[in-house]
């Protein structure tokens, strides 16, 4: 599975932005999709999560209310829109995919064997 990850850049505080992540391959070997992110200095940290059908999502709470991620199944693409952005958004944002054969909390970070290589995304007036 290979997943390709796009829409980061740079953005004033109050800005919004939409990620995007292509997973291409076995895209059949793997259900849920999900966005994590890592700040300089910082571990990288669960952002919000999707099931295979979109009906279930999850998401961190620094984030809840502001970013929305969905699906489109037909385009094995996942979505991170991404509103009120603030300064402390900034961070490499990183698309993950897990395995359908892997059981656990959409959060959970060890799950998701599949990660794209990345999109910079800077908040900042």
């Amino acid at each position: 599975v290979q997943l390709q990850a796009s829409g980061g850049g740079l953005v004033q505080p109050g800005g919004s932005l939409r990620l995007s992540c292509a997973a291409s391959g076995s895209i059949f070997s793997i259900n849920v999709m999900g966005w994590f992110r890592q700040a300089p200095g910082k571990e990288r940290e669960f952002v919000a999560g999707v099931s295979r059908s979109g009906g279930s999502t999850n998401y961190a709470d620094s984030i809840k209310g502001r970013f929305t991620i969905s699906r489109d199944s037909a385009k094995n693409t996942v979505y991170l829109q991404m509103n009120s952005l603030k300064p402390e958004d900034a961070a490499v944002y990183y698309c993950a995919a897990r395995p359908n054969t892997v059981i656990a909390d959409l959060a959970s970070e060890w799950a998701y064997k599949y990660w794209g290589q990345g999109t910079q995304v800077t908040v900042s007036s």
